[in-house]
């Protein structure tokens, strides 16, 4: 029998083995170190692929999933509409015209009117003289990191600070090749309107660093920035088909960049839209949620993000539900936000969605030899286009 001493020593020499064995390091080198660490890669998680490769987007006219294309349209639409997250309440415009300058064949006025239940907003409508019917466009402003103009950057202003109608020619100069896109059209006999988006122009205030809160805000409100700006531009649709002297069977949204987003997205949720020039933004959602993407740095794309919808649908399904309507897309070859590769995967897609309806001549895409505009040479063709497309 061992004595008590001996039983000590052993409990305690056991005791000690057994503190330094939870206490050592385990040998990495026998280890997996395929864990995740760190978490987060280039703004995006390190599972981001995987994410990706779950995105089927089971409601695209293009899955297989449908038979009938007038039945998908209106599901693909209601998906849209219900990722707005919040519709305000519908109230009349009473819109007030508080400030005219003729312009020669065209009137300019500035009218104020109920774009929702929740803004009471300042808006540009250009007029031409005359009778009418005239046919109409829905201007659609960029994002361009520029909050200090909105409806400024496709319409001449009139009746401003100096440091606007600054602003607003410099940046006409740089992007539209010193030419006001609504001021041009009017010449050429269209009714334009155009309003500012929120956070822009007469409805700024955030600016450039407050864009995300604005976007956290509005989602702990229950809606979205991307929400509101969509269902505004869908108001402005309504408003302008609602002008005595519009030709409603003639009505197009136009729209450069984020502007872009919103004409075929317009076109895509509004019967009144009955055409579409969409300049240089288009690809699909999972290249421009890849590493080095401009849309993966946040800020601005919290105005094209609708929660939940590429659980469904991409960037081209949504515009493909104005299929088959006459739409024209762009692009810069030379337009750093967008590579040339993805443009054209996204174009390829959109064409077999026009083709697949017997509407493949009424789609128009292209790339250009130049950056991120819409210059002269662009404009003329693209409205060459669409003079043709309005008098068939």
């Amino acid at each position: 029998m061992k004595s008590i001493p001996s039983i000590i020593f052993i409990y305690a020499f056991s005791a000690c083995l057994y503190a330094q064995t939870i206490n050592q390091k385990p040998d990495i080198s026998d280890t997996d170190t395929t864990y995740q660490n760190p978490g987060v890669i280039n703004n995006l998680p390190v599972f981001y692929k995987k994410l990706a490769d779950g995105m089927t987007f089971p409601l695209s006219w293009l899955s297989g999933n449908f038979s009938d294309f007038s039945e998908w349209r209106h599901t693909a639409r209601e998906k849209v509409m219900q990722s707005l997250l919040y519709t305000p309440p519908a109230v009349p415009f009473e819109a007030l015209v508080i400030a005219e300058e003729d312009r020669g064949s065209y009137v300019a006025k500035k009218v104020v009117l109920n774009i929702s239940a929740d803004s009471r907003i300042l808006s540009y409508l250009l007029v031409p003289k005359g009778e009418g019917p005239f046919p109409a466009a829905l201007l659609l402003h960029d994002h361009s990191a520029r909050f200090d103009i909105g409806k400024e950057k496709m319409v001449r202003p009139f009746d401003v600070p100096n440091s606007i109608s600054e602003s607003s020619q410099q940046f006409v100069n740089q992007t539209y090749g010193g030419r006001y896109i609504g001021d041009h059209l009017a010449e050429s006999g269209f009714i334009c309107f155009v309003i500012d988006a929120l956070n822009w122009g007469d409805r700024g205030g955030g600016g450039y660093e407050g864009q995300q809160a604005i976007s956290s805000n509005l989602l702990h409100l229950g809606a979205s920035l991307a929400g509101l700006i969509a269902y505004e531009d869908l108001r402005s649709a309504q408003f302008l088909a609602d002008q005595p002297a519009v030709d409603t069977s003639r009505i197009v949204s136009i729209g450069l960049s984020m502007g872009s987003f919103r004409s075929f997205q317009v076109a895509a949720l509004s019967d009144h839209i009955k055409a579409a020039i969409c300049i240089c933004w288009m690809a699909p959602v999972k290249d421009m949620i890849s590493p080095g993407a401009n849309k993966t740095r946040g800020n601005s794309a919290y105005t094209m993000l609708h929660p939940g919808i590429f659980k469904y649908l991409d960037h081209m399904d949504i515009a493909g539900i104005g299929c088959p309507k006459p739409m024209l897309f762009y692009h810069g070859r030379y337009d750093d936000l967008f590579p040339v590769p993805w443009v054209e995967k996204a174009y390829r897609k959109l064409q077999r969605i026009w083709d697949s309806q017997g509407a493949g001549s009424l789609l128009v895409t292209k790339i250009w030899d130049v950056k991120h505009m819409f210059n002269r040479e662009m404009q003329d063709e693209a409205f060459a286009w669409l003079k043709k497309r309005f008098s068939e």
